[in-house]
């Protein structure tokens, strides 16, 4: 059995869009892209869930996870900035008692 045709996301939009403009029908699209009705009708689907979904929350910021995952970027990036400082001091440190490093050179 063959495995299924990867389409982008940009292109199931293009689809999408084509198919609710009335440009071409859902068998159209599919042949076109060389998938089944039944993905392009679920693509559709879910596009427009989506935008219910986006209209009823009535919010155009970032979506609660987006919130989450971006909290978690900013600890990590000041806990990497952290550590990053406190090894530069541990070497600086140890440089002053022991002397250079022989790998510095």
């Amino acid at each position: 059995m063959a495995r299924p045709l990867v389409v982008p996301v940009e292109e199931k939009v293009r689809i999408v869009l084509s198919v609710l403009a009335g440009e071409v029908t859902v068998a159209e699209a599919a042949r076109r892209a060389r998938v089944s009705e039944q993905s392009v009708g679920n693509w559709k689907r879910q596009f427009l869930e989506a935008g219910r979904t986006g209209l009823a929350s009535g919010k155009s910021g970032p979506s609660t996870r987006e919130g989450q995952l971006e909290a978690e970027i900013a600890d990590l990036t000041q806990a990497l900035g952290e550590a990053t400082l406190q090894a530069r001091v541990w070497k600086k440190s140890a440089e002053g008692r022991l002397g250079p490093s022989r790998t510095s050179r």
